[in-house]
């Protein structure tokens, strides 16, 4: 079965072997800290992997790439160890406040072999990071995560959130405080989602 992922992927085998290990690791842990649900544990590929391959896929290059509410590592450890053979340069920064999740993130760094940084606080109440590449997944409305963009990103960067099937309505609600240029691309393992990609961040 895995085995199929190394070619829908279209990945090398060192990355591969590194995403196994990944995927090994949160069902070791999972038990203990629910990184992701039960349900979607039996999916981890679909559900939760190529996901996240294809917002790594949806932008073409970072040196700062921040994912915040990292939580099971989605799309933030995946993107990394993406990273960690076609764009080595790329720092990755993970903020993430519950201790035993970073603790997790930390522990996956070392098992897969990439490096990341992990920070245990509140997204709020870390310093600016400039980033030119903000990414979230399944943390807070548009209106929420421009606020934590207003912080966090770069003037001339690029946010990335994977959305569930409301998408639209969380845009039309955010353009009622911000101005954003927004594009939508169509989720690879979900037909109502999308990955927005914005740019242009700023308050009405």
């Amino acid at each position: 079965m895995n085995e199929d992922w190394h070619e829908r992927l279209n990945v090398s085998r060192e990355t591969f072997e590194r995403l196994q290990i990944f995927e090994q690791t949160i069902i070791k842990w999972n038990p203990k800290i629910n990184l992701v649900s039960k349900n979607s544990l039996t999916d981890l590929w679909t559900r939760h992997i190529q996901d996240s391959v294809q917002v790594f896929r949806s932008v073409d290059f970072s040196e700062n790439w921040v994912d915040i509410g990292s939580g099971g590592g989605f799309p933030g450890v995946v993107s990394a160890i993406l990273a960690h053979e076609i764009s080595p340069n790329t720092k990755f920064t993970l903020i993430e406040s519950d201790q035993r999740k970073s603790a997790f993130l930390r522990n996956v760094a070392r098992e897969c072999g990439i490096s990341i940084n992990v920070v245990s606080k509140r997204i709020e109440h870390v310093d600016a990071m400039c980033a030119d590449v903000l990414s979230a997944r399944a943390l807070a409305d548009l209106s929420l995560l421009f606020e934590f963009c207003e912080r966090h990103l770069a003037k001339d960067g690029v946010a990335l959130f994977p959305k569930g099937q409301t998408w639209k309505k969380e845009v039309d609600n955010a353009r009622e405080r911000w101005q954003f240029d927004c594009e939508s691309i169509r989720s690879e393992t979900e037909p109502k989602a999308v990955i927005l990609k914005i740019q242009g961040i700023a308050r009405v």
